[in-house]
């Protein structure tokens, strides 16, 4: 296996440093995703982290910013209903980045 660099902070600090950048941050360990996913936003300097355990992972997600942490949850009804996490976290998002175009200008 050949190592990828980390793409990140290049993409903060030179590619795009006035975009609204989001990472993901997947972790086996529930214990731990907290810490690392406020260690990014620390690290890289971009807008949010969607953090989450594998086990989880398509009930239940926490977005982070420099500022806040949003759990989202999806209930027993909406799983049996078969609504994907993923529609509420675009639903976040889009306010957020709305938010962020217009603190901008």
């Amino acid at each position: 296996m050949k190592m990828v660099p980390k793409m990140l902070s290049p993409l903060v600090k030179d590619w795009a440093p006035k975009a609204f950048i989001i990472s993901f941050k997947l972790e086996t360990d529930p214990s731990i995703i907290l810490d690392r996913a406020r260690n990014a936003l620390e690290v890289y300097r971009h807008q949010v982290v969607i953090a989450n355990s594998i086990e989880s992972r398509r009930s239940f997600v926490v977005i982070l910013t420099k500022d806040s942490e949003t759990k989202i949850l999806l209930s027993e009804e909406e799983v049996e209903k078969g609504v994907d996490i993923e529609d509420k976290i675009v639903d976040d998002l889009h306010s957020r980045h709305t938010a962020f175009i217009h603190d901008k200008n």
